[in-house]
This record gives structure tokens, sequence and C-alpha cells, in this order.
């Protein structure tokens, strides 16, 4: 997710970041008894502080990904950046807790209520009467009717991504004054809450001239505590200026600057002293870590740690080759050449002197950690071949041991390791239950008997290219991929290549070992002593959870981007079992293509990916891994269903009912005799699923909305379609004395109360202990 935490609404409903929002809890009922509250598996992170332990004024340098092609958050080319301008600068009628429900905005809203039923449904809003846009008109019903026009759907003019709700409404009119708007639904709609967050002026929203092309680069009129001041393409920023118009609390910052930073450029730009908060990748943790340790005690650098220790394992007095080793360790560079101190390059020397002048800038610099309001997945394409079979499906789920999985990814971060338990919501918020018992829990002879009773059997003949049969042995030496391994096409090396260059490295290490006996004591000493998260050497691509990252924004693959990816390392061995345990049936080995990305930032989820070969190899099958450039992987893979196996991720709707339905609903035939699958990409759907989600969104009891979501997930589990695996890391850079921002979680930020802490003032603790 970005750094501006979740949404009510999220801005995308594309490929593949549903439009994430807040919460179907009508008020005309509470909570059943029966309901028992989740909590969050981890906290946000940004280190609160009350406002008047926060300093007027200063200017916030904030990195985002990029800047934003529209200030429209309903168009198809909105993206994160989009989102946090218009939390910063327009009107929300609900924002979201840390719990990831939604509550009142006051600074808007008074009340918000279902007052009929009979005969139609209608809900009231009561606004502030303070609430005014910036050019001193009210905001008031004109301008929530403007936007049901646009969004309605009845006028194709208006160039709309979604408008899920606002087809329901039949008409809205001013209530008893000025202050009152009485919405009128034709249908009932659970979800009414998601409506009008953001609320743009009548304005933007009048005429599909203005709507399609007035807010993509300006907003003339805003009304919140910040206002839209420039946006300069030519070097990537855009500024939010504190609004003098604003009639809440007032803004701390003088200004926000929104930089597009790349996230592998991020930590340089921290160094830089360019930006004081980024969202960075578990690459950059490490880094920073240490040199917020070093700091910590007075007389330490950055690489020479607290007490004169070196945060890298060397030794208390850290001279030019030091830096130099140091450097090397910190980019895996060639390590024997870093240690010849008399060799060393000019280039690698004034390298490693710039790499320490960045260590001691980033001294000022803590990592705040929290867990994204969004799952990582396993998806399972169901619309041929063998997972078109449910039973293959299942075993294929139920070889996954989903709590190592989880653990391989976050506990290197120090966060909790929970695997997700439902696809329509995380624990804390209202709608979650774990129901992945309806698939059930990793068991080996289980999977193994789906795929018996599935007519896969071990040892079953395995026709050649050529039309004759081949043994399963003989096809196994051979070399033909297996689980865990990569094949031509995505540039692997063979078993035998692999242990030829274990052999290598065993040989190396050993030369390393007689070398310096020293280095190796202090390298253990390191190894006791420090968080594994800050473990940046780790040579095993497995000890490798904590690098990389798999974010995907909904704005970069609606460009046409991808996720980071993800690939089984380079000459991974295939497990011991897979040469045993091939599965065959109708004389074709059980072999599922398994699609991923081959861009930077992927090691989290080539992690995540080689565990998930062994895994189904122990069963008997086997993936044969294709690595696809990140502009191709969901255009033409995902999307268009040319995969068996991938891996990408959800946000967590607060709407589930609302926004989760076209993620999950039955693919039916268009008019041309295409499937038309909307966002399902798994192809797997049922109609029970379908009347569920229908039942749900037309029902206004909060607790009954609950249930028939609930049910809808655990019929969504038993057709194994998509397996949720973990909730994703948020890892946010701040300067030391930024408060009230960091790893948001779910909450909604609160732009007003962002600062830098007053002289002697503390922030309070944060779960990350900073």
């Amino acid at each position: 997710m970005s750094n501006d935490g979740v949404g009510l609404r999220a801005v995308m409903r594309s490929v593949a970041f549903l439009t994430a929002g807040a919460l179907a809890v009508p008020a005309l009922a509470g909570c059943s008894s029966e309901d028992t509250a989740s909590k969050p598996l981890a906290e946000q992170d940004i280190a609160p502080a009350a406002r008047d332990q926060v300093a007027d004024g200063g200017t916030l340098h904030w990195a985002v990904d990029a800047l934003p092609e529209t200030l429209n958050t309903f168009q198809a080319d909105a993206n994160a950046t989009t989102t946090t301008v218009a939390q910063a600068v327009l009107p929300s009628m609900y924002r979201l807790d840390a719990n990831g429900r939604p509550q009142v905005n006051p600074d808007y809203l008074e009340s918000a209520k279902v007052v009929e039923t009979e005969p139609k449904q209608v809900v009231l809003y009561k606004l502030n009467q303070q609430a005014v846009w910036s050019d001193g008109r009210e905001i008031g019903a004109a301008d929530f009717a403007a936007q049901w026009r646009a969004l309605s759907g009845k006028d194709s003019a208006y160039w709309t991504a979604r408008n899920a709700g606002y087809e329901r409404i039949e008409k809205i009119e001013r209530g008893a004054n000025d202050l009152e708007v009485r919405v009128t639904f034709a249908r009932p709609y659970a979800d009414w809450r998601s409506l009008f967050s953001p609320l743009y002026p009548k304005d933007v929203m009048g005429t599909p001239d203005s709507f399609n092309d007035s807010a993509r680069k300006k907003l003339k009129v805003t009304a919140g505590p910040f206002r839209l001041k420039n946006v300069d393409r030519k070097d990537g920023e855009v500024t939010l200026a504190r609004s003098e118009r604003w009639w809440g609390h007032p803004a701390k910052l003088d200004e926000i600057v929104l930089t597009a930073v790349p996230r592998d450029e991020r930590t340089g730009a921290l160094a830089a002293g360019d930006v004081d908060l980024a969202e960075i990748d578990p690459e950059s943790l490490g880094r920073i870590t240490l040199a917020a340790r070093a700091g910590a005690k007075t007389g330490s650098t950055p690489l020479a740690g607290p007490g004169g220790l070196s945060a890298h394992g060397s030794g208390s007095n850290l001279g030019a080759a030091a830096a130099l080793r140091s450097w090397a360790v910190a980019h895996e560079g060639d390590e024997e050449a870093a240690d010849d101190e008399g060799g060393a390059g000019k280039k690698k020397r004034e390298a490693a002197l710039a790499y320490e002048r960045q260590q001691t800038a980033l001294k000022g610099f803590e990592v705040r950690r929290s867990l994204e309001p969004a799952y990582t997945q396993l998806a399972l394409n169901g619309a041929s071949g063998p997972l078109a079979d449910e039973r293959v499906r299942r075993a294929v789920a139920r070889a996954l041991d989903r709590k190592a999985l989880a653990k391989a990814v976050l506990t290197p971060l120090g966060l909790p390791a929970e695997p997700v338990g439902s696809h329509l919501a995380l624990s804390g918020q209202d709608a979650y239950a774990d129901n992945s018992g309806a698939l059930g829990g990793q068991d080996t002879e289980g999977a193994e008997a789906l795929l018996a009773d599935a007519g896969w059997v071990h040892g079953g003949p395995v026709k050649k290219e050529n039309g004759e049969k081949a043994e399963e042995g003989e096809k196994a030496d051979k070399g033909e991929k297996a689980a865990g391994a990569e094949g031509e096409k995505s540039g692997g090396t063979s078993e035998k290549e692999s242990e030829k260059k274990s052999e290598k490295s065993r040989k190396k290490s050993d030369k390393e070992s007689e070398k310096s006996e020293k280095s190796k004591k202090e390298s253990r000493e390191k190894s006791d002593n420090e968080d594994p998260a800050d473990d940046d050497s780790a040579d095993s691509e497995d000890d490798k959870g904590d690098k990389g990252d798999d974010k995907q924004y909904a704005n970069k693959l609606a460009q046409g981007g991808a996720p980071a990816g993800a690939y089984a390392p380079k000459g991974t061995p295939a497990p011991a079992a897979a040469a045993t345990k091939v599965l065959a049936k109708n004389g074709k080995a059980l072999a599922l293509r398994f699609v991923l990305p081959s861009g930077p930032g992927s090691e989290t989820l080539r992690t995540v990916a080689g565990r998930i070969s062994s895994m189904l190899a122990k069963v008997g099958i086997r993936t044969e891994i294709s690595k696809v450039s990140d502009e191709s992987y969901f255009k033409d893979h995902i999307a268009s269903g040319q995969y068996d196996l991938a891996l990408y991720s959800w946000p967590a709707s607060a709407f589930p009912a609302t926004d989760a339905r076209p993620i999950f609903a039955k693919p039916v035939p268009a008019a041309d005799g295409s499937l038309n699958v909307e966002q399902n990409y798994t192809r797997v759907g049922t109609d029970q699923v379908d009347q569920l989600f229908d039942e749900a969104v037309t029902t206004l009891d909060a607790s009954e909305s609950r249930s028939l979501i609930r049910k809808a997930d655990s019929r969504i589990w038993a057709a194994a379609g998509s397996i949720p695996l973990y909730q994703r890391p948020q890892l946010t850079a701040a300067r030391k004395n930024l408060v009230n921002a960091g790893a948001f979680g779910f909450q909604t930020p609160v732009y007003e109360d962002m600062g830098f802490l007053r002289k002697g003032a503390k922030p309070a603790s944060g779960p990350s202990g900073n």
C-alpha cells in the first residue's frame, strides 16, 4: 500500500488492487452478542504526540511512488498519491480508525443515520455548520447531488472508473435546512457509509467536461486542513499548504511536499536530507536500524556502533579498509576482494566513504513498523488444465504450510506472523473471522488423497513429445523441471550445476575461515546480539525473508506495471521427494506453471515462491517457474489467464459486500463469446457466493450482513481459487522528531496533527519501541 494508509475507499478498482474501503455497518443495528471483536495483528506505529507537544510550522518532505496523473480519485488513472492529496484537502464523511472501522468525521459531519426503510431507504446527513469550501460557499446538498449524478453511471459522458453504490441512489434533496441532506435509495444499500468520501465540489462534478478535465491537474476549490498549492512535474513534487479557511484544528505544518522517489533510491534520499518520511523495502531496514543504534550512545559512529563495536562486526577503529569491507558486505559485493586492503580501488574506497557518510546521516531516522491493510495470496487459475478440478486446487491448498510462509516473511521484520484467515477482511475489521477451516490446514496425506481421487497417480506412464512412453525415473534423470528449480525459460541452472556452485562456495568459505578466524568470531558475536531483521549479509536465499518487497499498487498495475515478483533462486535443487513422487494422468505429468514478475525488489516473494514449490513437490506437484517482465505480468498473464499459479495482493475492504464482489463473482459469458471475469482473475466462482454477496449488500441489519459476508468467505475458501497467505509488512523510515506519522496501518492519517516535536518534548513510545 502507499504511505497514506487506507482511504475510506481507496482510489483504484484496477488489476491487482480492489477499491479498498471502509465498512458496512448501518446504524439500525449494533453488534450481535455472538460477535467477538478481533484486533489488528499489529498496532499502527506513528510516534503519537499530543498537539501541544508539536511545534508550529515546518515542512514535511514525504516520499511517494509517483506524482498523480489526475487529482480526481474517481478516474481510472488515479493513483495512491491521488488518495493522499484528496485526504488532505477534500471532505470525507467518514474516516477509518486503527481497527479499520469507519467513524463519523466530525469536521464535516455531525451525524448520519438511516431514518426510513419503508417504502425506501433514506439516509439523513447533518453537516457541520462550519464546513465550507475554500471559496466561502457552504458544503451542502448541491455538492452531494452533483457527485451522485456524475457517478450514477447514467451519463456515459462522465469518464468514471467506478460507481459502486451511487447507482443505487434514487434522489438527493435538501433536508429541513441547508445543513441537512436526504439521500433516498432505489434499492436497499448496506454500504451507504462508503459514499461521498471524498466529496468534490459541484464545480468539479457538475458537468462531464469539468469532471473529465478540471480536476486532473488542479483543485481550485478545496475544504481540508491543507490546500493544493502546486504540482511541479519537472521536479516531481506536489506541494500542499496549510489552509487559511480550515475551521478545525489548524495544521501544525506549514507545508507537506510529496516527492516522487523510486524505492531503490529512498535510503539515499533520506541520508541526503531530501525526504523526512518514506515507506521503504526490507533491504533498507537493516541500514537504517544499524545507523539509529550507532547514534544511540555518545561517541558512537554509524559503522562503529554503540560502545565502539562496529555495527557490521569489524573492529572498533574503522579505517578506510574496514569501511570498504563494511560497504562490500552491505552491497553483497566480493568480500574476498574487499578484504584485500592493499588492492582496494579508489572508486571502491570512495564508495565506502560515501556509504559511511550516509550511515552518519541516517542516525537521525528510525523505522516504524506495522502491517498493511492488504494481504498476499496464492492465486490458482481454475479456467483450464489440472486446476480446473476443484480436488486438485484443494490439494494445492492442503499442501501449503501457511504459518511457515508467514513466518518466513514477517518474523525477520519483527512483525507478528499469523496467516490471514479471510479473503474479505483482516483481523481488527468487523467482518473478520478465520474461515480457513472450510478448506482445512496443512495435510500432506489429505492432499495426496485428493490428487488420487482426481486420477493423478504415482508412477503413471508419461508420454514423450514423440508419443513414446517415458518412465518417471528417466524423466527425472533428464533434468525435467521440478519444484523450486528454474527451467531454461527462466534462466535456471541444473541441480548438478547447483552442487558445483555450492562446492565452490564452500571452498571459498574455508579459505576465508583460514584467513581470518577473528573475523568469524566477531561475525558470530554480531549474529548473537543483533535483531535478525537487521542482518543484511545473509547468504541463504531462504534467510532473506527480510529483504525485498512485494508492493503492488493499483495505480502501477493500472498503467501496465506490475507488483514486485518472485521466482525460485537460481540453482535451487528439487526436493528429494520430487524425483520419486511424479504424478501422472492420461500420459501427462502433473506440472503447474508458476508465473512471476522478474523485476527488482522481489526477494520476499522469491522466498515465498521457492517455499511453495518445495511444499507442492512433497505431494508430487511439480512447478515450472516462468519469469516475465513487470510490464507484461498482469496484463498479459494474470488478467488474460495465462498462468496456473501466481502471487499478487488485494487490499482489505471495509465494504466487502460492495468491493470484494467483483473479485470473487462467478465469471459469465459475454455477448462476444468471451468470458467476463470482472476482477476474478482465478476464474473460480459459484452461484452461492454471488447470492451471499447480493444478500449482504442489501441487508440493513449489521450483524446479519456480517454473517452473510462470513458465509461467503467460507465458500470462497472451499472453492480454493485463491489462498490468502500473510498480511503485508509496512515499513516506514521517519525522522526521529517527526510525530503522528509513519506506519499508519488501517487508520486514515490525521494530516493536521503531523509535525515536528517541540524542543524538549518526547513522543509516546511506539510498538517498535522507538
